[in-house]
């Protein structure tokens, strides 16, 4: 017996813990939603970033946030597939330090919950 309805609910509210910690710069909260070996890829500008989310936590750690800045962030869930123990996601979000990002997640389902492990996102 499936229980993807149970699953994608969870899934909903890993990527809803995503959205506040990057809205509310609350590093610990993201880092509890992605596995400790994640990786993180993608351009900013015509730099390519891969790796670890550290540097993207880093970041966040490293001035206001974006609620504490009045910036007007909004972000939302386009899509979850699931399969098993494995789904994909999508997220848009608009106004995160000044620009539009697509992301990409991959989760795996580990002890029961799902946690990020992998990000792959483009910005505008």
């Amino acid at each position: 017996m499936t229980h993807r309805v149970g699953d994608i609910e969870q899934i909903t509210a890993t990527l809803e813990k995503y959205i506040q910690g990057s809205l509310n710069a609350d590093v610990a909260l993201l880092k509890s939603i992605f596995h400790p070996q994640a990786a993180m890829f993608g351009y900013f500008g015509p730099n390519l970033l891969a790796g670890s989310p550290e540097p993207f936590f880093a970041h966040l750690a490293s001035g206001p946030s974006l609620a504490q800045a009045g910036k007007p962030y909004r972000a939302k869930i386009v899509s979850i597939e699931v399969t098993g123990n494995t789904a994909s996601a999508k997220l848009v979000e608009d106004g995160f330090s000044d620009l539009d990002f697509v992301d990409y997640f991959h989760l795996l389902k580990v002890d029961g919950q799902w946690l990020i492990v992998a990000k792959t996102f483009h910005h505008d």
